[in-house]
């Protein structure tokens, strides 16, 4: 029993990892913006991204288990034009990642920097030179641990940052507990009638739903030895790793509701949200979700330097290869693209809701051909879908088109003259 239990442990590391793609700053502030625009009203879009999160999570990871191969690889291998598809996969994956990666980067900079100015407050409120050279320190850093080459290393740094966000925003959610009136938002599902309600619904998706977290399991399955005979293991590994990301993604937006839509204020910048924790739990309410930030940051940072390499190993080869020349040498250049917005010192804010939208747009592939996949015997034998997960997929196919179709209308509507 306990040998079985210590296995089960060894193999949850997979969501672990999938939480670091999902939940990180820019998922903070889809999360913080919504709740401070609308309060709870749009946890239904939450629960319906994690839920179908989830489903794909699964039918990925049975894959991996019951066939040995990885996502890209098993494209390229088992469609007409697989080679196409995977590129197409790769593509709009790394593309959405790589527009994400600038912005968290800048946030996670300045909300070290905010909150040293909150206990030393002879610090320039605005600093350019000083975020700048935090964010050179940060992705250096990062950058050091993915030389170590190691996936049972990466997968230990981030269960450690994944606790502590967790810890530290749920600890906050409890400091600004939104009223009744606002609770009520919560199950009554609604649209807001307002400007730029279906562009923070689409952000949303991109940051929940998002494709890196089924594309890669896989390959993060595979690097963990799990057979056929664990399928049941992966499964919980799968819910275990979509309950926290609502867990930890709705605590953001109520902390959000309680502290500022409950007063009439927006964000602008991830600093609004902890000035009105400040008077209530003080000084160090304020640190404690400045390092839940933080926390999120770094953890979404580290997977996404990681993801074109990954993909690149998943396409060429069917598993991880992180010891590489190659390997090294693109995650430096995804770090040199890193720097790019805290270079033009631009806000990050809306920057992140409008990167995280540019993940909706392979959402419906991602899904169709993961459904096309688990749907053969001759690939999974008696392992294929049955009739609920084909249920879940379809599902989460018509969802991820309509949300690709309100991404782009969204975006449409925010750019045009």
């Amino acid at each position: 029993m306990l040998a079985k239990f210590k296995r089960i442990l060894s193999i949850l590391g997979p969501g672990i990892f999938a939480i670091g793609y999902t939940i990180g700053t820019g998922s903070v502030t889809s999360m913080a913006k919504a709740g401070s625009q609308y309060g709870l009203q749009l946890v239904w879009v939450l629960f319906l991204s994690c839920l179908f999160s989830g489903v794909l999570m699964e039918a990925y990871g049975r894959l991996a288990a019951v066939t040995g191969e990885t996502s890209l690889y098993a494209v390229k291998r088992h469609f007409k034009h697989g080679k196409l598809l995977a590129v197409l996969i790769f593509i709009g994956v790394v593309t959405g990642q790589y527009t994400c990666l600038g912005s968290i980067l800048t946030i996670s900079s300045s909300a070290i920097y905010e909150t040293l100015g909150l206990f030393f407050p002879a610090l320039p409120k605005a600093n350019y030179w000083a975020v700048l050279g935090i964010a050179v320190l940060l992705i250096g850093m990062i950058y050091g641990f993915l030389m170590i080459g190691r996936y049972s290393f990466f997968e230990k740094v981030l269960t450690f940052f994944v606790m502590l966000m967790g810890v530290t925003f749920i600890i906050s959610m409890f400091v600004v507990w939104p009223s009744p009136e606002i609770l009520r938002q919560a199950v009554i599902p609604s649209i807001p009638n307002e400007p730029g309600a279906l562009l923070m619904i689409a952000a949303f998706v991109g940051t929940t739903m998002a494709a890196p977290t089924f594309v890669t399991r896989p390959l993060l399955l595979k690097e963990k030895g799990l057979t056929a005979a664990d399928l049941r293991t992966q499964s919980l590994d799968a819910l275990v790793s979509v309950v926290l990301m609502f867990i930890i993604s709705g605590a953001i937006m109520f902390v959000a509701a309680g502290a500022l839509y409950a007063h009439g204020k927006g964000i602008v910048k991830i600093l609004d949200m902890v000035h009105t924790l400040e008077p209530v739990a003080g000084k160090f309410a304020v640190a404690l979700f400045m390092a839940g930030t933080l926390s999120a940051g770094l953890s979404s940072i580290f997977p996404i330097l990681m993801v074109a390499p990954l993909l690149i190993s998943d396409y060429r080869v069917g598993h991880m290869e992180t010891r590489t020349r190659s390997f090294k040498l693109i995650c430096l250049v995804a770090c040199v693209l890193g720097l790019i917005v805290p270079v033009l010192g631009r806000n990050p804010i809306t920057i992140t809701v409008m990167a995280q939208i540019s993940n909706v747009f392979v959402l419906p592939l991602t899904v169709f051909v993961i459904l096309v996949l688990v749907n053969r015997t001759a690939l999974l034998g008696r392992h294929r879908a049955g009739p609920l997960l084909n249920a879940g997929l379809a599902l989460a196919f018509v969802f991820s088109c309509i949300i690709a179709v309100t991404g782009g209308l969204a975006l449409y509507g925010q750019f045009r003259p």
